[in-house]
C-alpha cells in the first residue's frame, strides 16, 4: 500500500486495500500479528481462530514470525498444541522479546 491506497472493510469489518498488488504467503520474508497474549517461550494466543497458524503454514520455511502486543509474555500458556506456529520474536512498548 501506499499514500493513494484505498480501503474497503472485509466481511469481518478489517480494512483491506482495494486493487491492492497480490502478494502470496512463499513470498514474505516476514509476517507481523497482533496478539492477544504470548508466553516467554513464543507461543502466542490471537484473534484469528486459527487463521495466522494457517496462513504461516503456507509461507516458507524461515519466515520471520512477529508478534505485537500491548502486553508483556505470561510465564506459560497452557493450551498450546502442535498445531500452533510459535513466534520468532514479539514486539511490545516495553521490550523486544526473541525466542
Amino acid at each position: 500500500v501506499d499514500d493513494n491506497s484505498t480501503f474497503e472493510r472485509n466481511k469481518y469489518g478489517i480494512l483491506e486495500p482495494v486493487n491492492a498488488i497480490t502478494m502470496f504467503p512463499e513470498e514474505l520474508d516476514w509476517v507481523l500479528m497482533p496478539l492477544l497474549c504470548f508466553d516467554v517461550v513464543g507461543h502466542r494466543v490471537g484473534y484469528g481462530k486459527g487463521y495466522y497458524d494457517r496462513f504461516l503454514k503456507l509461507c516458507k520455511a524461515d519466515v520471520i514470525k512477529i508478534g505485537f502486543s500491548y502486553f508483556d509474555a505470561i510465564p506459560v500458556i497452557e493450551d498450546s498444541n502442535l498445531m500452533d506456529v510459535k513466534l520468532d520474536y514479539c514486539i511490545t512498548p516495553n521490550r523486544l522479546y526473541q525466542f
